[in-house]
């Protein structure tokens, strides 16, 4: 007796091939094996013809599912050459940027641009090859980029900066840097900002991606003479740095600002080491509570 062949769903085998399920179903459309009806996908000819039919579910309803074997069309083997990749899936080459970050530095970039309706594909994007698309579920709009932008070398070349987030100022003449010099590593932001470390660097990349106005090393308003990390004038928000390793003579300043900030009701937000990580959640989360959206 011969074997049922086993089938799966379109999302199932978007899993297995490891493209995006919504890359999937806009392939299958595109070339006319299904088509949209309502709030459904349904087969066409074509489709039933390549071997797709119908699963019914109780939690699911009715869906198309399409046999093992479906995975050897010459179809589904040129995908993967022809693979369109959004911010999400842009993360496994920049493992250190969340898709937010990835999004930001490539509307800085003048790719795309936001808006209430999600990210917009600009002229210099659709240059690029990038697409506009529209969330099925949510109707966000969102780019799809083909595959090989990421070895643009100017895209490559900032995600790769912010991905390691922070690299030593060259010097003037080029000279070799002092392997027993004592003091901070200084680093550059994308904004031009000389920082003096990773952490801080991260910090002021993320507010320069996220379009917010922000000041370093900026007086706190009182006669002492302490400075804020930065400072972002929409909310009066101070955000300090603490690295993981703080010398003595810097956690006695820092110390004395936390009172200060307490004291005088000024709005500050403190940043960890262990956050560098966790920016969105941490520093988006702390401006979001003084009213300032990004």
């Amino acid at each position: 007796m011969e074997l049922e062949e086993s089938r799966l769903s379109t999302t199932a085998l978007a899993r297995k091939l490891n493209i995006p399920a919504q890359q999937l179903f806009a392939t299958f459309r595109d070339y006319g094996w299904i088509e949209r009806s309502g709030e459904s996908w349904v087969l066409t000819p074509k489709g039933e013809f390549e071997g797709g039919d119908y699963q019914q579910s109780r939690r699911f309803g009715r869906y198309i599912v399409w046999p093992d074997r479906i995975e050897q069309h010459p179809l589904l083997a040129a995908i993967e050459s022809n693979q369109r990749i959004n911010a999400a899936s842009m993360r496994r080459y920049y493992p250190r940027l969340h898709p937010r970050q990835i999004n930001r530095a490539l509307a800085e970039l003048g790719l795309q641009r936001h808006s209430i309706i999600g990210w917009e594909l600009t002229e210099r994007g659709k240059a690029l090859g990038g697409q506009q698309e529209e969330s099925q579920n949510s109707g966000a709009f969102y780019v799809t980029w083909p595959h090989e932008v990421i070895d643009d070398p100017v895209i490559h070349r900032e995600l790769t900066r912010q991905s390691d987030q922070g690299y030593p100022v060259a010097s003037a003449d080029d000279a070799e840097p002092d392997l027993f010099a004592t003091g901070a590593v200084s680093c550059v932001g994308v904004d031009g900002h000389s920082l003096a470390s990773g952490l801080q660097t991260r910090v002021c990349n993320w507010l320069y991606l996220a379009q917010l106005a922000h000041a370093y090393h900026r007086a706190l308003p009182t006669e002492e003479q302490l400075l804020a990390d930065f400072y972002v004038p929409e909310g009066s928000v101070y955000i300090d740095c603490w690295e993981e390793n703080v010398p003595a003579h810097a956690l006695s300043a820092k110390l004395r600002k936390r009172e200060l900030y307490r004291a005088l009701k000024l709005r500050h937000i403190e940043i960890n080491a262990a956050d560098a990580d966790r920016l969105d959640e941490v520093l988006g989360r702390g401006l979001l509570a003084y009213g300032i959206r990004y």
